[in-house]
């Protein structure tokens, strides 16, 4: 986090999602109850070092590794957290001062601390003590996590138990010593993995949709997700119907495997050194796009999800629980599970890293791979877009078409094409209230255009770029001038 970044968090204040701890004497309760809270809630931003107000005093620099160290050993402590969680703490340098970030993702359980459960409520930690409210936070939880809805009638038969073996080797293989799925029979793996499990309100037990979706034969997804398929487009010469086609409905460990040879077969592997290694620019680009799609997908959707290769783009794009209606920057990137049990799996056996990791790989790839950023759109449709650039040729073509094609419509509003739409329609409402009202804030332009304030600030950065849109006087008391 950037200390540009840190500046509008702190003028902005503390939040449903942010919050501000001094910790003079160190961390107290308090601060592991806002960690609860947001585990609880929807996630959060805690910084330690901070007063209410934005103020930042800092901590002692010497103290700030130790309290880190506490801060780790306190939230792994299940005698003071249940059930415990992994989150790693940064130590920021802010004008001199050292503060510590704590990033809180949204969790899928119900989280106690010291056998008390706390709610985030605008931004106040409160304790839940009614049966009622505990009762609709779990309810609450299962709507959300959907992975975790439990089929009481699956059976280990139904799933893909053969794939074990290689999955063990593969999480051995990805850990670099002895995983413990080694020493673990077939059932204590998948309950380890949470693929079994209780549902608390009604008290049933068995196998979730996490692991009818990584594991279940292809009848047993079939019945339980009628709707799900994944469409592998190739359209380059084709481009209202396409040139190659793969339809995917298997479980996702193989669709992952299926969809990252669809990219390789028609997708260049341009030569690239990070060092003295080669890398495999395509692999890295379609391993994130993929692993995005396969992940963080709404599988109770009838949304078909796609990987489409196009001669000037390639994209994914699948049904979402969106928390927000924004364009996706390195700025405004917060990362926010959607489904935490089969994101684990994957970092387990290698086909997906930590979470947001994968944002910034194909920020970082892209760049080198076609010398332009990709695109990410969140909303009830979520979008990645890698540019490929008009000189892409097929992998095994024995020709190359000189035809440029135009990026294809679909029936969603979150096509290329309607999203650009829209993009420059909400450009041009932002540069009207900026005439209207120089004075303006970032945040209240956002406020009164109805728009998330991310996606304004991704607006504004984009106009000050281009050089239609500069800055007079401070961030305080100045003004905007358009650039007509």
């Amino acid at each position: 986090m950037d200390a540009k970044t840190l500046k509008t968090v702190f003028e902005i204040g503390e939040t449903i999602a942010v919050e501000f701890k001094r910790c003079g004497n160190g961390i107290e309760n308090d601060v592991y109850e806002t960690v609860c809270s947001f585990l609880n809630r929807f996630g959060g931003d805690l910084f330690m070092g901070v007063l209410d107000d934005g103020t930042v005093l800092g901590i002692p620099e010497r103290a700030a590794s130790d309290m880190v160290k506490n801060f780790i050993s306190s939230i792994s402590n299940p005698a003071l957290l249940t059930p415990t969680v992994y989150l790693v703490p940064e130590i920021l340098k802010y004008r001199g001062k050292t503060i510590i970030h704590v990033h809180v993702p949204p969790s899928a359980e119900v989280h106690s601390y010291k056998r008390v459960i706390y709610d985030r409520v605008d931004d106040a930690d409160v304790k839940v003590t009614a049966t009622a409210q505990i009762a609709q936070m779990y309810i609450r939880k299962q709507e959300i996590f959907t992975e975790r809805k439990i089929y009481p009638y699956v059976q280990a038969e139904d799933l893909r138990l053969d794939l074990l073996p290689r999955l063990r080797r593969m999480a051995e293989n990805n850990s670099g010593q002895n995983h413990p799925w080694n020493g673990m029979t077939d059932e204590e793996l998948l309950r380890s993995a949470h693929l079994y499990g209780k549902d608390r309100m009604t008290g049933q037990q068995g196998f979730n949709l996490a692991a009818v979706m990584l594991l279940g034969k292809d009848d047993l997804i079939m019945d339980v997700v009628p709707a799900y398929v994944t469409d592998a487009l190739l359209k380059r010469e084709n481009v209202d119907r396409y040139d190659d086609r793969e339809i995917i409905k298997t479980n996702l460990v193989e669709s992952y495997e299926r969809l990252m040879e669809f990219g390789r077969k028609h997708l260049p592997d341009k030569f690239f050194l990070e060092g003295d290694q080669r890398k495999s620019l395509r692999s890295i680009i379609t391993r994130e796009m993929i692993a995005n799609t396969l992940i963080h997908r709404e599988y109770t959707s009838t949304y078909q999800a796609k990987f489409v290769i196009e001669r000037e783009c390639m994209y994914v794009e699948n049904a979402n629980r969106a928390t927000q209606t924004a364009v996706i920057t390195l700025d405004n990137l917060e990362p926010n599970p959607k489904n935490p049990i089969i994101a684990s799996f994957f970092r387990n056996i290698g086909y997906a890293d930590q979470l947001g990791s994968g944002v910034r790989n194909l920020f970082k790839y892209s760049r080198y791979y076609s010398g332009r950023e990709p695109e990410f759109v969140e909303g009830d449709i979520f979008r990645i877009l890698v540019p490929l650039g008009g000189e892409t040729e097929e992998i095994g073509s024995t020709t190359q078409s000189t035809t440029q094609s135009t990026t294809q419509s679909t029936t969603q509003s979150t096509t290329q094409s309607a999203t650009q739409s829209d993009q420059w329609e909400q450009i041009k409402a932002v540069m009207a209230v900026i005439r209207q009202n120089p004075e303006f804030s970032q945040r209240q332009v956002a406020e009164q255009l109805g728009l998330n304030p991310n996606t304004v600030k991704y607006y504004f950065r984009k106009l000050q770029e281009q050089g239609q849109l500069k800055r007079m006087g401070s961030s305080r008391k100045g003004k905007w001038i358009l650039e007509e």
